[in-house]
């Protein structure tokens, strides 16, 4: 299959899906290798971007998706009566910052780092489907861990993971760095 019959094809591939669709099944369905199949992806994207299309290709980690631009949001939720999404509040994006670089973290790893009950806003950010419950710590209780979703990727118009700001003040690891004269590396 030549690149340009394999664009097409992803192209209907993901249309047809309207959700993200990994890799290993795009290169499965076009029946070919993984680097073949990311390079028509790649100009399918780049043709979406400079043709200034009304869509746009999204890669989230390990799958793709086709998505309307965002610049052209405010019509086409015009079109279809779409009310605007609630924007989240400060403690939201607050916790779904801890979950984004702490995962998987528990609830009470959460509100120790805020310093504040964070179980109303963990139900919240769930209900919204960006972050999901990945399982339970093995300790006494077996409190919920919980991580970011393809939705927060999908939201945050990121890649991956490791597409996030490196935090100041903190090492890999979660560890506050102290500086020689006692700070906590944070700057006023």
């Amino acid at each position: 299959m030549e690149n340009k019959e394999m664009q097409i094809a992803a192209e209907g591939i993901l249309f047809a899906s309207g959700e993200p669709v990994h890799i290993s099944r795009i290169c499965m369905a076009l029946e070919t290798d993984r680097p073949r199949a990311e390079e028509a992806l790649q100009r399918l994207g780049d043709y979406y971007a400079f043709e200034q299309r009304g869509i746009r290709l999204v890669r989230m980690e390990d799958s793709y998706q086709l998505c309307s631009a965002p610049e052209y949001a405010g019509i086409i939720r015009r079109a279809f009566e779409i009310r605007k999404t609630a924007k989240l509040s400060q403690p939201a994006l607050e916790v779904l910052a801890v979950v984004a670089y702490y995962q998987p973290v528990t609830r009470a790893r959460v509100d120790q780092i805020r310093g504040v009950d964070s179980a109303y806003t963990v139900g919240l950010l769930l209900d919204r489907k960006l972050i999901e419950e990945c399982g339970r710590l093995q300790v006494a209780g077996r409190p919920r861990l919980y991580r970011t979703t393809q939705a927060f990727l999908r939201s945050f118009h990121i890649a991956g993971l490791e597409d996030l700001p490196p935090l100041p003040g903190v090492e890999e690891g979660g560890q506050m760095r102290v500086e020689e004269d006692g700070a906590d590396g944070l700057e006023e």
